[in-house]
């Protein structure tokens, strides 16, 4: 069995003449990516793996649910390849997860995470909003043989609010 908790970062700023991929978050941004951590402890496996994407945006939402979670900052997975937009190219990345790990937090972007949860979770979703999280759990032992999977979980900062 393989867990895979998706999430897209949280608010960030577009006001500041910044590469995209040095975007910082808006506070309402922290405000909703604590909110929406606090929320997931309950539905998170025992252990897990945490992976982000290398954006500002998505490592700084990812040292959030760290810091809420209890897990250490350091241990954080920062992936180069995880700043992707593509759906096909997240589907590779996921492929090539270490079998070694069941449970896997991951940190990127739309529309890439949007595309995938539509592929491989079983719950039409029309837009995974900045902070939302999806769990998918896929039934098989390897990251690479993934098929569809059961959404068991979505939390989006509007549905806490």
């Amino acid at each position: 069995m393989k867990n895979l908790i998706i999430i897209r970062h949280a608010k960030s700023r577009w006001n500041l003449p910044l590469e995209d991929i040095d975007r910082t978050l808006e506070q309402r941004g922290v405000s909703d990516a604590k909110l929406v951590a606090a929320s997931s402890v309950k539905i998170l496996p025992q252990s897990f793996v945490i992976c982000s994407s290398i954006a500002t945006r998505a490592s700084a939402t990812a040292r959030i649910f760290a810091e809420v979670l209890g897990y250490p900052v350091e241990r954080i997975v920062f992936n180069e390849e995880l700043y992707t937009f593509d759906g096909s190219k997240l589907e590779q990345i996921v492929k090539s997860l270490d079998n070694g790990f069941d449970n896997i937090i991951l940190f990127g972007h739309n529309e890439a995470i949007t595309n995938f949860v539509n592929k491989f979770g079983d719950v039409s979703i029309e837009n995974v909003p900045t902070s939302g999280l999806v769990f998918i759990r896929f039934d098989a032992d390897n990251w690479q043989t993934i098929t569809k999977g059961k959404t068991l979980k979505t939390i989006f900062p509007k549905d806490l609010k």
